[in-house]
C-alpha cells in the first residue's frame, strides 16, 4: 500500500467517530502516552532502565511461561526469528532437515522462504486444503518429518482452528513416529474459545509454543518462546547468533505486559461479539464471511467488487461520514472479487448486529455511485 493510502487512511480513521474493524490510530504521542498509561502500577516505572533483557523483560518472559505452564519462555524482537530458531532446534534433536506445515503458514507465505535460505530445513505440506492435516494425511506424508508445526489459527486460511479432538488426534499421530511438535501460536489468546481449552492445556501439547506480543494483545513489536529449560536455554543462545539481543527492548515488553493485563481477559468477549457481527455482515446482499461462524475474533469478509474500488470507498466512508468500516482490500482470486480481514474488538463492541446491517448497506451504495 502506498505512502499517500497509508496517510490518507490514518487521518480519516483518526477523526472517525465509530471503528467496526480494528481500532482507532493513534499517533507517536499518544502512543508513548498510552505506554505509561497503561502499563503504570504494573511494573516500577521509577526502576532503572532495563538492559539486555534483565529487568522487564525478563519480567514478561516470566509472566508468559506461567500463563502456558512451560519452564520457561524467552522473549524475541520478532516472531520470524523466534520461528526459525525453534523450527533450527527441532531439526537439530530429532536429527530431520525436513519440516511438516501447512502451504498457507506464514513461513512458507510471509517470511521470504527463511526456512529454507537461513536455516537449511526443507518444508513438506500433509494437506493443501485450507484446514489442519488429519491423521490420514500425516501418516502418509510424501516424506518423514521430524517436527510438526501447527499455525493456530491459520491467519491465511481465514483463522481457522480445528476442533480441540482434532488438534489432539494430529499431535499423537506424529507422535507415534518420533515427530515434534512445535505451535505457531502468533494468535493463540484468543484460541481458547473455540478450543474449549485454556491456554496451558493447549501448550501442553507441544514441544514449543511461540506466542506474539503485538497480534490481539496490542502491544508494540514482539513474541515469546516457551518450552522446557533446555529448549529455552539454547534459544536464548541462537537469538544472540541471529542479531535479537538487542541492548534495550523494554518499551516492547512494558507494551506486551499491558496487553497481558488489559486486552487478554476482553479476549472471549471479543470472539463472541464477532459472530454477531459476522452474521450481520452475511445478511447484506452478495457478502460472504469466512469461517461463519468465526473461530476467533478475526474472520474473512469478502464482496464482489474490485479491491480499489472497495479500498477508496472505505476512505471516503470515513472521510464523509465519520464511520471507518474495514481496512485494505485485496484480489487474491477471482478478479473484481476483493476480501479484506475484519477484527472486531473494543470498538466494536458498541455495534449491534443492525447497525453493522444498515451501515455496511450503506457503503455498498456508496461503492455503486464510484463505480
Amino acid at each position: 500500500m502506498n505512502e499517500e493510502i497509508q496517510q490518507r487512511r490514518f487521518a480519516a480513521f483518526r477523526s472517525c467517530e465509530r471503528v467496526l474493524s480494528g481500532s482507532r490510530p493513534k499517533s507517536l504521542r499518544e502512543r508513548m502516552a498510552a505506554l505509561v498509561s497503561e502499563s503504570d502500577g504494573m511494573y516500577d516505572l521509577d526502576g532503572r532502565v532495563d538492559v539486555y533483557g534483565d529487568g522487564v523483560v525478563r519480567a514478561l518472559e516470566e509472566r508468559v511461561a506461567g500463563l502456558l505452564d512451560r519452564e520457561g519462555a524467552a522473549f524475541f524482537p520478532t516472531g520470524t526469528m523466534a520461528q526459525q530458531v525453534a523450527l533450527r532446534l527441532w531439526a537439530d534433536r530429532s536429527g530431520s532437515q525436513v519440516v511438516a506445515m501447512h502451504p498457507l503458514a506464514h513461513p512458507e507465505v510471509h517470511e521470504r522462504r527463511a526456512v529454507s535460505r537461513l536455516t537449511g530445513l526443507h518444508t513438506v505440506w500433509p494437506t493443501t486444503a485450507p484446514r489442519l492435516p488429519t491423521p490420514d494425511e500425516l501418516r502418509s506424508c510424501e516424506e518423514r518429518f521430524g517436527t510438526l508445526m501447527l499455525e493456530l489459527p491459520l491467519r491465511d486460511a481465514g483463522f481457522v482452528l480445528p476442533s480441540w479432538q482434532e488438534l489432539v488426534e494430529a499431535v499423537e499421530t506424529v507422535r507415534q513416529f518420533g515427530a515434534l511438535v512445535h505451535l505457531d501460536g502468533a494468535r493463540l489468546w484468543e484460541s481458547t474459545v473455540h478450543l474449549g481449552r485454556t491456554l496451558a492445556e493447549i501448550s501442553a501439547l507441544a514441544d514449543s509454543v511461540y506466542v506474539s506480543c503485538y497480534k490481539s494483545l496490542g502491544g508494540l513489536s514482539g513474541a515469546l518462546l516457551a518450552g522446557d529449560e533446555d529448549f529455552v536455554r539454547e534459544a536464548r543462545v541462537w537469538r544472540h547468533r541471529y542479531g535479537g539481543q538487542l541492548f534495550q527492548q523494554w518499551p516492547a515488553a512494558l507494551s506486551a505486559l499491558a496487553g497481558l493485563e488489559h486486552e487478554l481477559p476482553r479476549l472471549p468477549g471479543y470472539v463472541a461479539h464477532a459472530r454477531t457481527v459476522a452474521a450481520a455482515l452475511a445478511e447484506v446482499p452478495g457478502a460472504r464471511v469466512h469461517p461463519a461462524p468465526p473461530h476467533t475474533h478475526q474472520f474473512r469478509l469478502w464482496l464482489p467488487y474490485p479491491a480499489v474500488l472497495l479500498t477508496e470507498a472505505t476512505l471516503r466512508f470515513a472521510e464523509e461520514r465519520g464511520t471507518g468500516l474495514f481496512g485494505f482490500w485485496d484480489e487474491p482470486g477471482v478478479p473484481g472479487t476483493s476480501v479484506t480481514e475484519v477484527t472486531v474488538g473494543s470498538a466494536a463492541l458498541a455495534w449491534s448486529a443492525q447497525e453493522v446491517t444498515d451501515a455496511v448497506t450503506e457503503f455498498l451504495g456508496l461503492v455503486r455511485t464510484l463505480s
